[in-house]
């Protein structure tokens, strides 16, 4: 497998600027996230590679590290002087693409150890109403993930006490090897520089994690909407051999009222009126979230006109305040069926004459 080079990975150009390079990791981090690509590996294996590059060229001194020697330690320090390595007496020629990493590796951590990857996010769903978003809400939620192994404490390995010597170093835990006419004192790469030859964990099968139910007791937060997502760090999958755990998102699902909507932080809905609280003006009762309200209506008010109930509204995720609540007023003429009334609405007429439709004339 060819070493990975980190600017074709994000698709950019070595004189990238870092701006260009945080711009192509998000649109391909948002690509191949795992959490948008459930079960596909390949897609899984790509996050990875985008992660490892960015992590290296989004760091101005790791991506000048890497430059100069084509890869990246986190303990490599450049020799002095600035004149940059001579590999002219190291011979070279049975390391492949993928030895050659492992060759820089071992020259500046003392061994080879691979990265382990952080574990997988989890998402969970969970149904919540109207009031209880707006409340905020306490609940248990069960759900199965992988969780650092017991027995081994997300090692991987079986204890030390059934572990044997290493015969590969014959339990010194370091190795000499000749490159050309320099020779290198390096960890053991069969036992990590132990100088013990450890077999895998029996319960987790050398993975470090095993498949369990969990439980939590989440606590969603007042003013949450619907497909809100809720992290809690480190509720998600454990990572391969004691890597750190991925996060728990858990999405809100909330179910609409049969009266209010919501838009944002704000809170609608539609009041009816009659015309006489309409034309000569009235103070009524209007629904709340927090009960009824007194608001008033002013004379000549038109059917769909809105008014304002200043925080009256959710709460803010973002802020500690509240949204407002709009009120559109809805006009309902009566059915007339007697006589007195129709004579009165004739009389009202001859009282306020007008053609409400006189501004449609250029139409």
């Amino acid at each position: 497998m060819n070493r990975q080079d980190f600017y074709k990975t994000l698709g950019v150009g070595r004189g990238a600027s870092l701006d260009d390079i945080r711009k192509s990791y998000r649109k391909l981090a948002r690509k191949y996230h795992p959490d948008v690509n459930p079960g596909d590996r390949a897609s899984e294996e790509r996050f990875k590679k985008i992660s490892e590059a960015y992590d290296v060229l989004s760091d101005p001194k790791k991506r000048e590290v890497y430059d100069a020697y084509g890869a990246y330690s986190e303990n490599f320090r450049p020799p002095p002087g600035g004149g940059g390595f001579d590999f002219s007496g190291f011979d070279l020629s049975d390391f492949g693409s993928s030895g050659f990493s492992d060759f820089f590796s071992r020259m500046f951590q003392g061994r080879s150890e691979p990265v382990r990857p952080q574990g997988r996010d989890l998402e969970f769903q969970i149904s919540m109403s109207f009031d209880d978003a707006l409340k905020g809400l306490r609940t248990q939620i069960a759900y199965d993930r992988m969780e650092v192994c017991r027995n081994c404490r997300g090692s991987g390995q079986a204890s030390a006490a059934r572990a044997g010597t290493c015969l590969f170093c014959r339990g010194t835990g370091k190795l000499d090897q000749m490159r050309g006419r320099t020779r290198l004192t390096t960890n053991c790469h069969r036992c990590g520089g132990t100088g013990r030859n450890s077999r895998p964990c029996a319960s987790c099968s050398g993975q470090g994690r095993t498949s369990s139910p969990s439980r939590l007791e989440a606590k969603i937060p007042a003013g949450v909407q619907n497909g809100s997502r809720i992290r809690f760090a480190g509720k998600g999958e454990a990572g391969l051999g004691g890597a750190p755990s991925g996060d728990l998102f858990v999405v809100a699902k909330v179910t609409p009222h049969p009266f209010f909507e919501r838009k944002g932080d704000n809170i609608y809905c539609k009041v009816p009126v009659t015309v006489t609280e309409a034309a000569l003006g009235a103070k009524i009762q209007v629904p709340t979230v927090d009960g009824r309200s007194l608001l008033k209506i002013p004379p000549g008010t038109q059917g769909g006109q809105k008014f304002r109930l200043r925080g009256k509204g959710a709460p803010s995720l973002r802020a500690a305040r509240r949204g407002d609540q709009f009120v559109e007023v809805r006009v309902v003429v009566p059915k007339i069926a007697d006589e007195r009334s129709k004579e009165l609405l004739r009389e009202l007429a001859q009282l306020n004459p007008g053609d409400p439709r006189t501004g449609l004339a250029q139409y």
